[in-house]
């Protein structure tokens, strides 16, 4: 019995990484390292090579950030564990629900921290895709607020396809299956506060990181302060084989 239920526990998570990692390019070797190594980095943001493709690469990170997400939602609770037995498309299909409450039962710093942060991550993989769109030159132009609009319904998208999709949090863990475990609040949350996140990381990087960056070149300060003032960002680059401080143009020391 207990091994009968271990296999069915199992069973959704290994299909998943399976799936994502045997359809998707490795993300570093496949791509020479996403040309860090090679000075990239070191490259004026507008100078960069075009990429070959927003909308594949867009989607294959954007699957790589979605592992890294569900792996240590399996990882770390409890509860998401604790519902991975039973028959998988049964319950995944029943726990696909309208949400008849605002709140889902999560602490206010999951659904008005956690959920923006994971959505920015996700409008940032769309950018780091998109041409032109890290280029200091566009300030906050009319140009820089369509490029994040676009990242905006990206994050969207990705948003209902961790709640709803058929690697989510309904199918994946059966979030949904109790009607007081869903809510409004992720779906209208995580892709407002994504756009807000991105547009404050977007001026935390360009306005203070980088006056840290010209008062130190302590490595150790320099990649604390990248990080925390830019936890999106860190999770974008994570999910895209870089280093979660790595920046286009602006190597560390």
């Amino acid at each position: 019995m207990m091994h009968s239920r271990l296999r069915h526990a199992v069973a959704p998570v290994v299909i998943l990484l399976v799936t994502l990692f045997g359809i998707a390019p490795a993300p570093v070797e496949a791509q020479e390292i996403d040309d860090i190594s090679t000075g990239a980095l070191n490259q004026d943001p507008s100078e960069l090579v075009p990429a070959p493709s927003t909308w594949k690469g867009a989607i294959t990170d954007s699957l790589r950030l979605l592992t890294i997400e569900h792996t240590l939602r399996v990882a770390f609770q409890n509860k998401t564990r604790r519902e991975l037995g039973g028959p998988f498309f049964s319950d995944y299909t029943r726990s696909v629900q309208f949400p008849k409450t605002w709140n889902d039962g999560d602490s206010w710093r999951v659904n008005y921290i956690g959920h923006p942060i994971h959505g920015a991550a996700a409008g940032f993989i769309w950018l780091d895709h998109e041409d032109g769109a890290h280029d200091p030159k566009l300030g906050f132009s009319s140009e820089y607020w369509a490029s994040r609009s676009r990242a905006f319904a990206w994050a969207t998208a990705y948003s209902i396809q961790f709640e709803f999709g058929p690697l989510s949090e309904a199918s994946i863990g059966n979030v949904g299956l109790r009607p007081q475990t869903t809510g409004w609040v992720d779906h209208v949350v995580t892709p407002a506060g994504a756009l807000g996140f991105m547009v404050m990381e977007d001026a935390l990087d360009r306005h203070l990181m980088t006056r840290i960056e010209s008062w130190t070149d302590n490595r150790v300060v320099l990649v604390l302060a990248r990080m925390m003032l830019n936890p999106s960002r860190s999770l974008s680059n994570t999910a895209q084989g870089r280093m979660p401080w790595a920046r286009a143009g602006r190597p560390l020391p």
